[in-house]
């Protein structure tokens, strides 16, 4: 176990190292001049040439690199290069808001998902499995902006249950928040849920056909036993690696859910950055986000290995 966590945290950094040169690079093909946007509609030439100074977008772009990263190494993100605010605060203040929303639409996914393809396997043929298979095509099939618009229409116009918008922090008042983000958390859950099921279903029928649950249930085990103890654990044991790879995806992939709901996280600063070429935010904020997803496949390999022991070797 050591020694493959050892040997994991060793891919991990020139991982991170190929990341943020390809993040680095990539940021310089946008179009536009970051220099001029920030020197505003007059753009004068000293004012222009003092911005690229302070900045150092004056130096080649392995010097631009090289003080990037030593900044990130002493944990200086930079600063904004529009509204002047460091990076790590505006990182600080909206990653929450973002991991908040993930977490429920992971967990909603999971409740959902998993019990429904578990079913669908165990009832194959039958008016559940078809039930659960439609479900999994509805939820792969329905756009995000037009389920969470419905929702918004339902909920609170019509029942006035639930706030139409805007974010409010746990730490403010836990029974708002989770109002605030039930609905896009479902939205954004409702797919993965499908995606889950699917795959639950695919691995419980492999599972239930093979030599050691017949072997179970020629023992004389219970059916429940045999579903539960032996053939769900070595079922799921795929699913938490698609889940941990569907969490990293919702914190990177929430941009349209949330411009919906009005939820100041991770895809509203991004894409406010990205439109207004703000370099150290972008850089930043993709920085962190492929970090949060290296950490998250690393944590599953991890739990892979936990639920079956004999990868352990």
């Amino acid at each position: 176990m050591l020694n493959f966590l050892g040997k994991r945290i060793l891919q991990l950094i020139p991982t991170l190292f190929f990341v943020s040169v390809l993040i680095f690079l990539l940021q310089h093909l946008l179009p536009g001049d970051p220099a001029l946007v920030m020197a505003g509609e007059e753009r004068n030439p000293a004012v222009i040439a003092q911005i690229r100074q302070q900045y150092r977008l004056d130096r080649p772009i392995p010097v631009q690199y090289f003080y990037w990263v030593k900044g990130i190494a002493s944990g200086d993100f930079g600063e904004s290069l529009r509204i002047k605010v460091p990076v790590r605060d505006l990182i600080a203040e909206k990653l929450p808001v973002t991991m908040q929303l993930a977490s429920m639409a992971i967990v909603i996914a999971f409740l959902i998902g998993i019990p429904a393809g578990i079913i669908s396997a165990v009832k194959k043929g039958t008016v559940w499995d078809y039930g659960a298979n439609l479900f999994a095509l509805w939820g792969i099939s329905t756009p995000n902006f037009w389920l969470g618009i419905m929702l918004i229409f339902l909920f609170s116009i019509k029942l006035e249950w639930l706030p139409a918008s805007g974010y409010v922090p746990l730490s403010e008042n836990w029974r708002e928040s989770l109002a605030s983000t039930i609905m896009p958390a479902f939205v954004l859950g409702n797919a993965i849920a499908a995606v889950l099921m699917r795959h639950t279903r695919s691995a419980m029928l492999q599972v239930l056909e093979s030599d050691y649950v017949r072997t179970a249930r020629a023992k004389g085990l219970s059916e429940r036993t045999v579903i539960l103890k032996h053939a769900m654990r070595n079922a799921l044991t795929p699913i938490i690696t698609l889940g941990a790879l569907e969490l990293g995806t919702l914190l990177s992939g929430a941009v349209l859910t949330e411009q919906i709901f009005s939820i100041p996280g991770f895809g509203k600063l991004i894409v406010d950055a990205v439109f207004n070429r703000d370099y150290a935010v972008v850089q930043g904020v993709v920085l962190v986000t492929a970090t949060i997803y290296i950490t998250l496949n690393l944590i599953a390999d991890i739990a892979y290995i936990l639920v079956n022991p004999r990868l352990r070797g």
